[in-house]
C-alpha cells in the first residue's frame, strides 16, 4: 500500500520529501503512545524506566521532523507560530489573530520586553 494519493510520477521530489516526514511524523507518535502504554502498564520499575526512555527518544525525533516540516513546507511556520507555546483557550488563538491576551512573551516572535543585554 502506499501513502501517496496522487500518481507519484506527478508529484516533485520536494511532495515526495514532505510525504516522507509527515509518515515518519506520524510514525513517531505512533511510537511515543505505544512506548507510554507501556510505562503505563508494567509494574517492573527498571523496565518502566527503559520504556520512558525510549519514549522520550521518539519524542526527540517527532520533533526533529516537525522543525524539517516547519523549515521545508509552506503553512508549517505560520500555524506552529499561531499555537505552539501559548496559554489560554488554544481555540481562541486563530479569532484573536495569534495577539490574543494569555499569550506568552515572545512567542509571536517578538522580543521578551526586557531591554537589550550587553
Amino acid at each position: 500500500m502506499t501513502s501517496y494519493h496522487e500518481p507519484v510520477e506527478q508529484l516533485s521530489e520536494h511532495a515526495r520529501n514532505c510525504t516522507r516526514a509527515i509518515n515518519s511524523l506520524k510514525e513517531e507518535l505512533e511510537a511515543v503512545d505505544w512506548y507510554n502504554q507501556r510505562v503505563e502498564a508494567s509494574q517492573d520499575e527498571s523496565l518502566k524506566k527503559i520504556l520512558a526512555h525510549n519514549r522520550d527518544e521518539e519524542m526527540e525525533h517527532a520533533c526533529m521532523v516537525l522543525e524539517w516540516l516547519r523549515r521545508n513546507m509552506g503553512g508549517w511556520d505560520e500555524q506552529l507560530r499561531m499555537y505552539l507555546f501559548s496559554e489560554g483557550d488554544v481555540t481562541e488563538l486563530e479569532e484573536a489573530g495569534g495577539e490574543g491576551e494569555g499569550l506568552m512573551p515572545g512567542a509571536r516572535g517578538k522580543d521578551l520586553g526586557i531591554g537589550k543585554l550587553k
